[in-house]
């Protein structure tokens, strides 16, 4: 990529797009930044790079000319994830200009392999249990993607290996981007007020494969044919997890996980993380770093040290016989499903709702009427919420979430567990969903103190 003869504009000045810009202005190129925001608010997020000489294009300007034709003079448009699709992305590459995302771009400059982890849910557990085993194995590990840190930032640094998290945004726009190994963990119903159907995430979530040669790794869920049809797009050998003694290549069995294709076998029991869909998360991430040669023992200490992630399924207190779990990411369907799934209490309340994303909730129902003692709802999803579980169980309505923890303390018998598993996006009610398992963990405590 001829860097200091291109015109590039970056659509989007969110942490994402802001990398971007920085490597591009890193590299000579020219560059002009896009954002819809009002010019005040974009000045400041744009303030760094203006002074290396980038122009901004913000407000109602930007706005019109993404609605047209106001990016066809630039070479290349670099896309950041948040920004959904404008008639001006159309319109550019119908003139011959590349339009790209940020992955896509940092991929053409780095060397080290990528290892990809994509699914709707587990990928930021699987991301950073598969970085620690890189770690331990001596590497010096990149870590980020969806997860945190842009790819952008991993230029010049000198990393080994790179283990990214890839939402379905970030994966619209790859069509180069190749990774040395590629963990698809599932593919269930999110970001549907964004696709125009199920089948067009799914199509999304799988575009990684299509570069991706026999050298290469595919890992899939064992005997999940939407995931193996995705791989399909490429050439990737596969290599399955399961959850389950079910003979996937990297599975469970007897009191052990078990890699069959190297004859490794790890102590199931020394998982410090609980809940049976972090089994499969520990399958995936062994099946992960194995691909690029971590030995046994790195793989080990990873798994036996590995203490899981913030808001999602932690334990934050056990008040009165009842233990209350903050997962907060859980931000769609099938995330809350495996989350009551995977509980060791027998029963469980639930508090789930917050801003729609317009997916089928038959699946919670499902997993309610068999783990559920009850459910408690808050935010904008609340009414469709209960609409769907009728009288599957019982459920409240709460006006915020410290309430919400309340009604669930009182719904709840000793033993059971209380599930902050939202199934829903966070913007209703609080700016993030580390802002709302923040909150959820503050009313616990506050609860756990005026406990007799």
């Amino acid at each position: 990529m001829q860097w200091k003869a291109r015109h590039i504009a970056v659509v989007g000045l969110g942490q994402s797009g802001l990398s971007a810009a920085q490597l591009c202005l890193a590299r000579g190129a020219r560059v002009t930044l896009w954002d819809e925001a009002p010019a005040a608010k974009a000045q400041i997020a744009a303030a760094p790079l203006l002074s290396q000489g980038a122009q901004l294009r913000c407000g109602a300007e930007a706005a019109v000319a993404l609605a047209a034709t106001g990016l066809n003079a630039f070479d290349t448009v670099v896309v950041s994830p948040g920004v959904p699709a404008r008639t001006a992305f159309e319109a550019a590459a119908a003139a011959g200009c590349e339009v790209i995302g940020e992955l896509e771009l940092a991929s053409r400059v780095l060397t080290a392999p990528i290892l990809l982890v994509g699914g709707t849910n587990g990928k930021s557990t699987v991301t950073a249990w598969t970085a620690a085993m890189l770690t331990a194995a001596g590497n010096k590990v990149f870590v980020g993607g969806n997860f945190g840190t842009p790819l952008s930032a991993a230029v010049g640094a000198g990393d080994d290996v790179l283990v990214v998290e890839i939402s379905s945004f970030q994966a619209e726009r790859v069509p180069s981007l190749r990774a040395r190994a590629h963990a698809l963990l599932n593919i269930t119903e999110d970001h549907l007020d964004r696709y125009v159907s199920f089948a067009a995430y799914a199509h999304a979530k799988g575009n990684p494969f299509a570069n991706m040669t026999a050298e290469d790794v595919a890992v899939l869920p064992a005997g999940d044919g939407l995931c193996a049809e995705q791989a399909a797009r490429g050439a990737a050998r596969v290599v399955t997890f399961s959850q389950c003694e079910d003979g996937a290549l990297v599975s469970p069995h007897a009191g052990e996980l078990l890699h069959r294709g190297r004859g490794d076998a790890y102590a199931l029991d020394s998982l410090r993380v609980k809940g049976r869909h972090n089994v499969a998360n520990a399958c995936a991430a062994v099946a992960l770093a194995s691909s690029v040669g971590a030995p046994r023992a790195a793989i080990a200490q990873a798994l036996a040290s590995f203490a899981g992630l913030d808001h999602r399924h932690e334990l934050v207190a056990e008040v009165a016989g009842v233990r209350f779990y903050n997962d907060s990411k859980a931000t769609n369907v099938g995330a809350v499903v495996a989350a009551l799934g995977g509980m060791a209490e027998a029963r469980a309340v639930l508090i789930a709702g917050g801003r729609d994303k317009h997916g089928d909730y038959a699946p919670l129902v499902e997993a309610l009427r068999a783990r559920g003692r009850a459910a408690v709802l808050i935010g904008e999803a609340a009414a469709r919420i209960a609409a769907a579980i009728g009288a599957a169980v019982p459920w409240r309505r709460a006006d915020s979430l410290e309430e919400a923890v309340h009604i669930a303390a009182d719904l709840a018998n000793s033993g059971d567990g209380v599930l902050l598993s939202p199934a829903c996006s966070s913007y209703d009610m609080f700016p993030s969903y580390k802002a709302r398992g923040d909150a959820f963990v503050a009313a616990v405590r506050r609860l756990e103190e005026d406990s007799p």
